[in-house]
């Protein structure tokens, strides 16, 4: 049996679409979360603090969308759930940093959420973003 990749596919049976309409949900709601962190939570504890606590937030609103959508994904395999959150967090770097240049952010602010020693901990969110799939089909058993 074939196990390779076929068109359009991430790893066997991961059928890219459906990867890709489930990291666009993730960024809608990631969105959202960071308006309303923006909004709620900045002024009151300062922004460096509510994006680090965002990271927190946000990686458990991920792993929710990766526990409910992991079955309509069909990343049946190990190798294609690694493969889903990996791709996951590149385009979502990639859209972190086209987001910042909209919003006329320089990039030492973009990156700047990206390194540990200044505070950022978006790195870590990106780590368990490609881990989520992973880790919510061993929750799920699967």
């Amino acid at each position: 049996m074939d196990t390779r990749p076929r068109s359009g596919e991430v790893a066997a049976g991961a059928p890219l679409v459906r990867i890709l309409a489930v990291w666009m949900l993730i960024m809608l709601v990631e969105t959202a979360h960071g308006a309303m962190r923006a909004i709620f939570l900045a002024p009151r504890i300062g922004d460096l603090a509510a994006r680090q606590i965002g990271v927190v937030i946000g990686s458990v609103l991920i792993f929710a969308i990766a526990l409910a959508t992991l079955r309509w994904m069909r990343t049946r395999t190990p190798r294609a759930q690694i493969a889903a959150g990996i791709l996951w967090a590149a385009l979502t770097i990639g859209f972190e940093v086209l987001l910042g240049l909209a919003m006329d952010l320089d990039a030492s602010r973009i990156l700047s959420d990206y390194l540990p020693w200044r505070g950022g901990l978006m790195v870590f969110g990106l780590l368990f973003m490609a881990a989520a799939p992973r880790l919510a089909a061993r929750l799920r058993g699967i």
